[in-house]
């Protein structure tokens, strides 16, 4: 079995614990406007094994073990290569390696068994009111409901990402519907803000695809901080985890 992986990332430090070797797949439903990585929308050509895979992440192996590092399966969205992804995490437990799933939950089905050998779920909040996530991604917001039902019954630490655009999150009242929206993930360890940048701008030129927020400022990280701040307050006055 072959997988289409577009990159990996040795050494990377802010998908998850540790230092990570980060394995990006090519493929995505989702068409969010905000995305920095259109590249990845496309399913390429089919380049990895799961043994050549497992081999290559195995070499950095030494670093896992002294700073509780591991793998970080990202994308695009690797839930769309649900079988290959299985294969490969079931030899990755056999040797021991910690495995964090960086996802939207926009997969194909299979969320048991592969919440079963993830370690952690970095889980991407797109937007918590469904119109608006049809709006912001193309696609609807119950698969991405069926995962969460997955996620929750595995009890597995989920870390919530969420990317905060000038003129959508950047406002309480988003901040109001996303706490709400939260009550409903179970197991939460840690929220974070991710500004909105403008460093896969230069990628839809050279696609020759159109940059929907080209005309929207980069995030403000002042005012993002500002932001999670309030949510924090929020979040615990909603009786909610009161540290994250």
């Amino acid at each position: 079995m072959k997988a289409s992986i577009d990159s990996i990332e040795t050494f990377g430090l802010v998908d998850g614990p540790g230092i990570r070797t980060v394995v990006f797949f090519s493929g995505c439903k989702m068409r969010c406007l905000y995305c920095h990585n259109p590249e990845m929308w496309q399913k390429g050509e089919e380049n990895y094994t799961s043994d050549q895979l497992v081999a290559k992440i195995l070499r950095n192996k030494p670093y896992f073990i002294h700073n509780h590092g591991g793998v970080t399966f990202s994308g695009g969205e690797p839930l769309l290569q649900i079988d290959f992804l299985l294969e490969t995490c079931k030899k990755l437990k056999e040797q021991g390696i910690h495995i964090a799933l960086d996802t939207c939950g926009n997969g194909i089905g299979k969320y048991d068994e592969i919440l079963k050998l993830v370690d952690l779920v970095l889980f991407d909040v797109k937007h918590p009111i469904p119109r608006e996530y049809k709006k912001l991604t193309s696609q609807d917001i119950s698969e991405s409901e069926k995962f969460i039902e997955a996620m929750n019954k595995s009890g597995k630490p989920v870390w919530i990402r969420q990317v905060i655009v000038p003129g959508i999150m950047d406002n309480e009242e988003y901040l109001d519907q996303l706490v709400e929206y939260l009550k409903k993930i179970k197991n939460i360890e840690k929220v974070e803000f991710l500004p909105f940048h403008h460093m896969g701008f230069e990628k839809y030129k050279k696609l020759n695809i159109t940059n929907p927020l080209e005309d929207v400022p980069p995030m403000d990280l002042a005012k993002c901080d500002e932001l999670y701040q309030l949510f924090l307050k929020k979040y615990k006055n909603n009786n909610l985890k009161k540290s994250i």
